[in-house]
């Protein structure tokens, strides 16, 4: 078969979200650059879900994946706290003001002291004096759920073929064909759920591109002195300069939260940055870094108002974006595809999400 109603470009966990909730309803071909799905982003996520994360208007797709997450078993609680030195004071002060304002979150933020937080991070060094509490706040199983949604897709008879990037497309009679390095194929319908690669994708086929950019994020797992407690939470800084949080056999996982703009690529950290983030863990915790296992990076892709782009492009007939998730698309495949699979099939969308703010159409004065 090489003729199918919907192709996807992309079959991370972006792509094989949304082949799993088209493929009961439509034929759907999955396209994929790598010999493995979830090369790239996917596979490389220290993901957790937080209500917190990505303002207002990713809130209510990271509120609505809740509990597909929660029923399926993909979430483990673990709690995070939004830390503040002497200088994050106002960025608390922000974050619970817009969590107030906006977010219709299961569970508010809670402020806490000093002696509270140095009961639950031993070791805490001083100068760090209060924190927002985020107690829903969950690690999520990146690996177990793209698997899930690849075998859903199957079993519902989508097709995956991988070593397969596509290299150009054209919209013909109604029909686009694509041509990959897997062979041709042809489709009503043309998905960018490619990542990072998504402006070079619709570059391929002729549409002009947004100005989806990747950025850079560094992790390391590091062997510490004493050992990570496992129940410790996702640790934060209000003001965006690391996170940390604990692995199995009392590992951490640590990044500095960088956003280092780049080209599409199979990216790699840089002995700086993980140098930059055992500088800032050890301003927070009087823990010895004993060694770095590894670190590795994975690219996060922003549009230019750094939300989700979901919809048809007004300027190509039946091209479809599903891109720019940045750092949570994760914490929002399970509502973000229930999304896009209503807007593929012309049906209507659940309660509590507004397409209009992912239109694509907001790029395309």
């Amino acid at each position: 078969m090489t003729r199918f109603d919907v192709a996807i470009a992309g079959a991370g966990m972006a792509g094989a979200s949304l082949a799993a909730e088209l493929a009961p309803h439509v034929s759907v071909l999955l396209i994929e650059a790598e010999e493995h799905p979830g090369h790239h982003s996917t596979g490389r996520s220290a993901a957790f879900w937080s209500e917190s994360y990505g303002g207002p208007l990713v809130q209510p797709l990271t509120t609505a994946s809740g509990r597909f997450l929660e029923d399926g078993g993909f979430l483990r609680p673990r709690g995070a706290l939004h830390l503040a030195d002497e200088g994050g004071a106002a960025a608390l002060d922000a974050l619970d003001a817009l969590e107030r304002e906006f977010a219709d979150s299961s569970v508010p933020l809670e402020r806490l002291g000093r002696d509270e937080l140095r009961r639950r991070v031993p070791g805490l060094r001083g100068g760090w004096s209060e924190a927002l509490w985020e107690p829903s706040c969950a690690d999520i199983d990146v690996a177990r759920l793209h698997g899930a949604y690849l075998a859903a897709a199957k079993r519902s008879g989508a097709r995956l073929v991988a070593s397969a990037a596509l290299e150009r497309a054209e919209r013909r009679g109604g029909v686009w064909h694509i041509g990959t390095r897997g062979g041709g194929f042809e489709a009503a319908r043309l998905v960018n759920a490619a990542g990072a690669w998504a402006d070079p994708v619709a570059s391929a086929c002729s549409v002009p591109q947004l100005g989806i950019r990747p950025y850079r994020r560094t992790l390391a797992q590091l062997r510490v002195d004493p050992p990570v407690p496992a129940d410790l939470p996702l640790v934060i800084d209000a003001r965006g300069r690391f996170y940390f949080k604990p692995e199995a056999g009392g590992r951490l996982w640590l990044s500095p939260h960088d956003e280092t703009a780049c080209e599409p690529c199979d990216c790699a950290a840089e002995e700086y940055d993980v140098a930059l983030a055992i500088d800032r863990l050890e301003r927070v915790v009087d823990w010895k870094v004993e060694r770095v296992e590894r670190s590795w990076a994975g690219l996060r892709s922003f549009a230019p108002d750094r939300l989700p782009v979901y919809g048809f492009d007004p300027a190509a007939e039946g091209f479809f974006w599903f891109a720019g998730q940045g750092g949570f698309g994760i914490q929002t495949a399970p509502a973000a595809a229930r999304l896009g699979a209503a807007l593929l099939l012309g049906r209507a969308v659940e309660p509590g999400l507004d397409p209009r703010h992912y239109t694509p159409g907001r790029f395309r004065n």
